[in-house]
């Protein structure tokens, strides 16, 4: 399997891209945000846009060396994960009430779960493509899988689930030195001459939880444009590594985006449906991208358009 990465694109490529990624990583924890602190909605932004510009410009570098076609499945790729994504920030927002995480905590706790999401994203995109090339009946897995998982998401209602209430957070409790009481500050603490895991660990544990679901559903819908892992894996990266920014920038406003689910799930159910119909009716790369964007633009247009009505407070 490692030669298949290898096949995508030569090891410079892969080494420049994975320095380029633990150097912005390294500025952004080390530099920029070495003391905690709540971002604001200005840095929020800035960060955003940096984020944004710099996958554009690794988009011009793959449309240059690698052509107009797999430039047009990395831009395809990046705005397919870039608005998947956003449904994990419905998810870090409910997740980081539930344990009470201060604004200033989150942003380090969102850092470690990007180190955590590069190796699964690696791991699942390696199994993903390893099985379309070995097995090609699993397009049709895939696919059914994607368009199931559109359909669950449109007809789900949303519930008022706790995370804290979640069977793995119990197993966590039971299973590992925890101090409920430890805080925010570290992922442990040392009370009465023991080491001790501290909320922080538990919520890390979660989000890394979250992506892993995400990833899922997410990696699929990409291998549905296109199945060089180069152009997956680093199109998945830089939506993760946006990720962040992008869930300070929106977390106050995240009601305000009510459609934004119902986007989605057609999204999912698109390109599920894509795949599983590529042998007989193969959807151009151009078209996906204008159908993805589309749908995405309309669902926030349309929450805009009609907000949700909040009754009085009592």
């Amino acid at each position: 399997m490692t030669l298949a990465f290898l096949a995508a694109a030569p090891w410079w490529a892969w080494a420049g891209f994975h320095a380029f990624v633990f150097l912005m990583l390294a500025l952004d924890l080390g530099v920029f945000n070495r003391k905690a602190h709540a971002p604001s909605v200005k840095e929020a932004a800035a960060w955003s846009t940096v984020w944004i510009v710099l996958a554009m410009a690794f988009n011009l570098g793959v449309w240059r060396f690698m052509g107009g076609q797999k430039g047009l499945e990395f831009l395809t790729g990046y705005v397919l994960e870039k608005s998947l994504s956003v449904d994990n920030l419905f998810v870090f927002v409910l997740l980081f009430g539930s344990f009470r995480v201060e604004l200033r905590h989150q942003h380090r706790v969102l850092f470690w779960g990007v180190l955590g999401a590069l190796i699964m994203r690696a791991a699942m995109i390696l199994a993903g493509t390893a099985l379309l090339d070995r097995f090609h009946w699993m397009i049709y897995v895939f696919g059914g899988f994607l368009v199931f998982t559109g359909l669950k998401m449109l007809i789900k209602e949303e519930g008022d689930e706790d995370p804290a209430n979640n069977p793995l957070v119990k197993l966590f409790q039971r299973s590992v030195p925890y101090d409920p009481e430890g805080g925010h500050e570290h992922f442990f603490t040392v009370k009465d001459g023991k080491r001790l895991a501290t909320p922080m660990l538990l919520v890390l544990l979660c989000v890394e939880v979250s992506d892993l679901v995400f990833a899922v559903d997410s990696i699929p819908a990409v291998l549905a444009i296109t199945r060089d892992p180069f152009i997956v894996y680093t199109s998945n990266i830089f939506a993760i590594l946006g990720l962040r920014s992008l869930y300070f920038l929106l977390a106050k406003m995240m009601d305000r985006f009510h459609h934004l689910k119902t986007g989605l799930a057609f999204i999912l159910v698109f390109v599920g449906v894509k795949m599983c119909i590529v042998e007989w009716i193969k959807i151009p790369i151009q078209y996906s991208l204008l159908i993805i964007g589309a749908v995405l633009a309309g669902s926030v247009v349309a929450s805009l358009a009609w907000p949700v009505e909040h009754g009085e407070e009592p």
